[in-house]
């Protein structure tokens, strides 16, 4: 069965935001890894990113990297192997609304994501 012959809404919309939630997580992880290879690996990459700001909080290279494409691994095996669960939890009584607000959350955290690596990839050159 094909995206498209879903039985119902949320089927169509499952398979749709998991494919599309996957494709995020690969890109993540893909950023934060090429990141990770420039960066400086050092305690307080927030220090050589931002010198004005970075001093308050500290945190090292692998967390400011890693730490949001494993957000994301985390959000799709749940969604993956956690179907009938958000079947029964649904909460609005419109499917297509409640996956547009996982999908701007989701997409908040990809960008997020995306730009930390960006951020160290300049770092380290």
């Amino acid at each position: 069965m094909t995206i498209d012959e879903a039985r119902d809404d949320f089927t169509r919309l499952h398979r749709t935001f998991t494919l599309h939630l996957g494709v995020a997580v690969g890109l993540s992880w893909l950023t934060a890894l090429t990141a990770a290879f420039y960066a400086p690996w050092v305690r307080n990459i927030r220090a050589l990113i931002d010198p004005n700001g970075g001093l308050d909080r500290v945190e090292s290279t692998m967390s400011y990297l890693f730490v949001l494409p494993a957000v994301l691994a985390l959000a799709w095996v749940s969604l993956f192997f956690g179907r009938a669960a958000l079947r029964r939890a649904q909460t609005l009584s419109n499917v297509a609304v409640e996956f547009a607000a996982a999908a701007l959350v989701a997409f908040g955290v990809f960008y997020l994501s995306i730009d930390r690596a960006v951020a160290a990839l300049y770092a380290g050159f």
